[in-house]
């Protein structure tokens, strides 16, 4: 039945869920990889989409930008849709010299400056980590595939703009110096929801932002990157 933020009857969705930030993304999704493709819920203007890939019923659904939001809606999925794998297919910013533009990063572990964990999980330190049959096929799908990916643990901020006293070489040093591949906005969270519920997540993002030069995509750019990862992931899911 309906939830406060998912306007959509009981078998909405299906087991499997995409999950951009950008509900418009979630659009572009849909119309772009999904076969049959319905939209289910618009509530907010944060829009879902249920369909199939090569024959296998996938839904890919926007989240909004943070942990917060991201909460939000995947308990509604897990507790009310019965989603049981959440995928989420975003952006991020590199913070390692091996990495480049367009490259896609699968976070197998997400720290985070978020308290939302440890506000789960009696106020001790949780290990944040991602499903591990989903990580490994997405690995698999992107051999399959010929696509090089880059596995490891990422960082998931709370804030997009960090505090206006530090530097962002002080904010990110010890990131860099510990071998953190990238820094998004969502992923921690999204894990720890998942264990409490008992369900599987995992975060894979494109790096459309280097955070050491400066560089970033083209609004072309991003949409080919996008491509390759959200194609690995349905691969991955079949």
């Amino acid at each position: 039945m309906p939830t406060p933020h998912i306007s959509a009857p009981d078998d909405a969705f299906a087991e499997t869920c995409l999950l951009p930030g950008d509900p418009l993304r979630a659009r572009w999704i849909a119309e772009k990889f999904l076969d049959d493709a319905e939209q289910v819920t618009a509530v907010r203007n944060i829009f879902g989409y249920t369909g199939t890939y090569k024959g296998q019923r996938v839904s890919v659904m926007g989240t909004g930008m943070g942990v917060p939001s991201i909460s939000i809606y995947a308990s509604e999925l897990i507790d009310t849709y019965g989603v049981r794998k959440l995928i989420r297919v975003g952006s991020c910013g590199s913070l390692q010299p091996h990495l480049s533009l367009m490259d896609v990063v699968i976070g197998v572990g997400a720290c985070t400056d978020s308290g939302v964990n440890r506000a789960r999980f009696s106020g001790w330190d949780f290990a944040a980590i991602a499903d591990y049959n989903l990580v490994r096929a997405a690995v698999d799908a992107a051999e399959a595939l010929g696509k090089n990916v880059h596995v490891g643990n990422i960082m998931t901020s709370d804030l997009f703009y960090g505090p206006t006293n530090l530097s962002l070489e002080e904010t990110m040093a010890p990131l860099v110096r510990m071998g953190v591949l990238a820094v998004e906005m969502e992923a921690a969270g999204l894990y720890g929801l998942a264990a409490e519920r008992g369900a599987s997540a995992l975060a894979v993002c494109s790096v459309s932002d280097d955070m050491v030069t400066g560089e970033a995509l083209s609004p072309e750019d991003r949409e080919t990157s996008l491509s390759d990862m959200v194609t690995i992931i349905l691969e991955s899911v079949l």
